[in-house]
Parts: C-alpha cells; sequence; structure tokens
C-alpha cells in the first residue's frame, strides 16, 4: 500500500543549535517505510547559516531548490550551488553545506540510515573557515 503524507503534516522544526549556525528550519519530508532506510527532508537556510562538519554512513544526496548557497568537502575548495543542482556526497565524506552570504538557500536532503543512524556530527565551520569559504569563491570569480 501507498504511503500518502499531506503537506502541512509535518511539523518543521529549527536546526538545533548544536550542528547548524544561524537560522535553519528543516521540513521533515519522508522516514523510511518499514522495509527501507531512506529518508528525507528540506532544508532552508537563512544567509550565512550552515551546518557543521560532518559525514554520512552511506552518503548523502542534496537537490538545491532554491536561493543560492555553499558546499565545501575536507580538502577541497568550497563551490557555489544553485537551484537545480544535485550534490551527492560519497559516505563517510567529510562536509557541511549552507546559504551564500546575503542569500537564503533551500535544499532536499535524502539520505539512508547505517543501524539507524544518518549522519555524524562534528566541529561546527568556525566563521574564519566559512569567511575563507566566501573569501575563495570571490577570487575564483
Amino acid at each position: 500500500m501507498q504511503h500518502y503524507s499531506k503537506n502541512g503534516s509535518r511539523p518543521s522544526q529549527r536546526g538545533p543549535s548544536e550542528y547548524f549556525t544561524g537560522t535553519v528550519r528543516i521540513d521533515p519530508l519522508f522516514a523510511p517505510l518499514e522495509s527501507g532506510r531512506t529518508s528525507g527532508g528540506q532544508v532552508t537556510f537563512e544567509p550565512g547559516a550552515r551546518s557543521a562538519w560532518h559525514t554520512h554512513p552511506l552518503g548523502q544526496t542534496l537537490i538545491v531548490t532554491a536561493g543560492c548557497g555553499m558546499v565545501q568537502c575536507e580538502g577541497e575548495p568550497a563551490r557555489l550551488i544553485y537551484p537545480g543542482d544535485v550534490i551527492q556526497c560519497p559516505p563517510g565524506e567529510k562536509h557541511w553545506h549552507g546559504a551564500a552570504p546575503d542569500t537564503a538557500m533551500t535544499h532536499i536532503a535524502i539520505q539512508e540510515a547505517l543501524d539507524g543512524k544518518v549522519v555524524d556530527w562534528l566541529d561546527k565551520v568556525t566563521d574564519a573557515e566559512y569567511q575563507a569559504a566566501v573569501d575563495s569563491l570571490e577570487e575564483s570569480a
């Protein structure tokens, strides 16, 4: 039998300050079905807001739906992301994502659970790290 979840039936949540900097809203989209392990949510980052560094045991797919954001994998330069962009983070890859300094960004995040866990949170992205990412984007533009 199909599972149907009506829009508005899943309450929005504020992104916990332990894992996010700035104002972040999480709108759950779907939880795993009984036999599955995939879940998804829509995440909106206000300008300058971002996740902490983190990994996913089975990876993550992001689909940008609005605004302009940034994503950075450890040891790589940050990159700008726009509506329609799809970002696939491999299992265990340390990364962060969030909004550009002056523009909000919304993405759909899809991930699978391994032994009930979808994410391993690490250190917060510092203001200096975030600004360095912004500066590197301005230099490459």
